[in-house]
This record gives C-alpha cells, structure tokens and sequence, in this order.
C-alpha cells in the first residue's frame, strides 16, 4: 500500500500481489510473531521436537498432531506438567534462542507474560545480557532472504540449539525428555541458513532494549532489521495520538526524510490493548523510507516489521510516560549500539510541560474494556494485570 501510494507500483501491481500473497494454509513464512513463538514454545520445552517449523501443507505437520496428542496422554500419567518445564533455565534457553533466531519483538512481551503467569522473575534487562553473549546466526524474513520452511528444511530449532552448544542449558526438561536427549538426534544441519556461531551474521542478538528517559523501563527494537545507517540516529518529532492519524499523514506525504514518527495512546492502557502498528510500518516501507525515518510507540509491532521500528516503551502515555510530553519538532536520539532512547529537551522545559498536563484522546470505553484499561500494566511486565 505505501508503495502504491508512493507511486511506485501500479494498482494492477498491488492486485497480483495481493491475489497471490497466500497461497496455501499457515502462518505468514517469516520469522514473524507466529512462528517466533512457536520456535520459542519448542525451545522451552513445551513442543515436539520440530513442531515449530513445519510447514502446514506438509503430512508430517498431521503426524505430529497425532504424536503430540498421544504425548500428552503420556505426560498426564507421567505427572509432568507445564510447571515442571516452564523454568528461569527454559526461559533463558527461549531467549538466547530468540537472539540467535532475530525473532519478532512481541516475543519480549509473551515472555515477560508467560514468567508472570508461571511465578518466574523477568527483567527486560535479561534481554541485554544474553544478547551480549549470544550471536545472530539465522536471517530470516524480513532481516533476510531466507523463510521458516528453509528453516525447517536445514535442520529446525533443534538445528539451531545444536550450534549454539554451550550456550544452551541441555540440562533442562522438555515434553520429550532433556534438551541433551533431544539433541543427540540431530544429525543435520544447513549452513546455507544456519551459519556457525564463530561466523555469525553478528556477533551479538537480533533484538535489543533500549532505556533513556523517553523508556525509563525499557523499549524493544529488532536491531537485526534495522539498517546499519539507522542504529545511531538523530531527528525530529512527528507526533501523532494514535494510529488512524499516523497513517493518514505518512499517506499524505507529511513525514520525510530524517524525521521520528511518534505513536502513542496505543500501549496496553492507552489503546487499550496495545496493537500492532504494522499499517504505519509498513506504509514507511513501501514508500521508500525504513532507512530514512525512524518509528517510536507505546505500541508493538507486527514481527514483519522492519526498520528502526521502536516499541513497547515504557511506562506508556497514558501511564503518565515522558511519550506523553513529547511535541513536534523535539529532536530524539535513538542509539541501538549504546541502548539509548532519549528525548533531546532540557528538564525545565520537560518539567513544564508535565506541570500543565497531558491530553490524552478521549475515549468512550465501558464495561470490561474500561476495567482493562484501568488494570493492565505496561509492556515491560508482559502487559499483565497489575496486583
């Protein structure tokens, strides 16, 4: 859609395109939300062995469902339950399989999630850390050319958990016994997409989090779709209280070169429910722009989205966060090697502007979508509620 309204294909382009874009069942083939959490669900433990890449068109996808129902039967006699292998060593195993794989941001928030659920610590800190040891090896849709049925085709997760050695804990359990029983039966894997984590594609993680006082608590980008021009970047505000307003200006032609979208009013509370600015996203691709302009929300993303695509901050707008404050024209600099995200304004005028207020955009919210929003916390715990 950018592209067509950038005038860069024709609308018998878009027709083709759109008529041919899903050809069969299954989730979208690149290392999106879908297929990064069932990547991530096979890394913890709580799927078959390649479960998380099998294309749906495939006989085998239909075995495992049988084997998958099969096992749980066993599991129930067994006494093993989710509990029992949702741990703090599983979940470190899920991220630094998420580093490896450059998996979609939303992974940070169902993880975060997920640990709140299972009574597990999580700090967005964590993600840092293991980024910092943990190498990209696979480059997958939209970071690469590659998709998730080469993925499966070079071996799978359990491919990719074999090359990672040592930096996975194979102590830990999953529905078909140890990672380190698991692994024993992996006898392939496919350099094509998987390279060896001495020759990675970078030496640190497909996902970084980012604090400066416009995220206080934290924001994700997913630094392996970013263009090396953009991990450091300076510019200017664009400010919009939601998305339809976004949309209509990056359409119009308002947003150029060297400027910072800002989107907020859509975290958890603000939206509420914080979607995907995959339509703004998307619209700055298509016109040419994702090196050029970089996005910052209270929002999340689609795990399509690339660019210097920056979401999740935290606390949100209408949680009172600095996003609130921001205005036209403010310079914000984003540097994802350092991971700063900061608004550029001194903090008297900061402390002014807070003094006088915020507008946030007036919704008409009722029953259980105004209780939602009074209770749900912001991205960094996993938009839970709060206690």
């Amino acid at each position: 859609m950018g592209a067509l309204k950038a005038g860069a294909i024709a609308e018998e382009e878009l027709c083709e395109i759109e008529d041919c874009a899903c050809p069969t069942c299954g989730s979208c083939s690149g290392m999106f939300t879908a297929n990064s959490m069932n990547c991530l669900t096979e890394v913890i433990g709580l799927s078959l062995p390649g479960a998380a890449t099998v294309p749906a068109v495939y006989s085998k996808r239909i075995r495992l469902a049988k084997q998958t129902g099969e096992r749980i039967v066993e599991l129930v006699k067994e006494g093993i339950t989710p509990s029992d292998i949702v741990t703090g060593r599983s979940v470190t195993n899920a991220i630094t399989a998420d580093m490896a794989l450059g998996c979609s941001t939303n992974t940070i928030l169902h993880l975060a999630a997920i640990c709140h659920e299972a009574g597990i610590k999580f700090d967005l800190s964590m993600v840092n850390e293991v980024s910092g040891r943990t190498p990209n090896i696979c480059k997958l849709a939209p970071a690469g050319s590659h998709h998730v049925q080469d993925l499966d085709a070079a071996g799978g997760i359990q491919a990719v958990l074999k090359e990672l050695g040592e930096l996975i804990d194979t102590g830990c359990l999953t529905v078909s016994g140890t990672v380190a029983q698991n692994l024993e039966k992996v006898k392939y894997i496919g350099r094509d997409v998987i390279r060896p984590k001495d020759d990675p594609y970078s030496k640190t993680g497909g996902l970084a989090v980012l604090y400066g006082n416009l995220a206080e608590k934290g924001a994700v980008v997913k630094r392996s779709a970013v263009a090396p021009n953009m991990l450091r970047f300076t510019g200017k505000a664009k400010v919009f209280d939601g998305e339809e307003q976004a949309i209509e200006a990056i359409y119009g032609g308002k947003i150029q070169k060297g400027d910072v979208v800002v989107i907020r009013y859509e975290g958890p509370a603000g939206g509420p429910g914080m979607r995907e600015m995959l339509s703004p996203t998307s619209a700055i691709a298509g016109m040419g722009l994702d090196a050029d302009v970089a996005l910052i929300t209270d929002g999340r993303f689609s795990g399509a989205t690339r660019g210097s695509a920056i979401g999740h901050i935290s606390p949100e707008a209408a949680d009172d966060g600095l996003i609130a404050y921001v205005e036209e024209g403010d310079l914000i600099e984003i540097d994802i090697p350092a991971k700063k995200l900061n608004l550029l304004v001194d903090e008297e005028t900061i402390q002014k502007r807070r003094s006088a207020g915020r507008k946030p955009p007036a919704r008409q919210l009722s029953g259980y979508l105004a209780r939602y929003s009074r209770l749900v916390s912001s991205a960094d715990s996993g938009a839970v509620f709060k206690k």
